[in-house]
């Protein structure tokens, strides 16, 4: 998982790059990414909050995301 400062160096490196954050966040994530020229880019949003998640309710949380990530990082 990379935060939105990872992805946007990694993209700009060329390497495919995804952020995955809560919905809590996306008016941040939003701002972070218009604010460096790239307004629109995909990120994962999963249900705020998580912390209080046990591990097993957390795995399939992740699991139902498993397949938007990995449509973010196709070249």
């Amino acid at each position: 998982m990379c935060s939105v400062h990872d992805t946007i160096e990694f993209e700009k490196l060329g390497i495919p790059s995804t952020t995955i954050i809560t919905a809590a966040f996306k008016k941040a994530a939003d701002f972070q990414f218009r604010g460096n020229g790239m307004e629109g880019h995909p990120y994962v949003v999963l249900p705020h909050p998580v912390s209080n998640l046990q591990p097993d309710k957390m795995r399939e949380l992740a699991l139902q995301f498993v397949d938007e990530v990995a449509s973010h990082l196709k070249t």
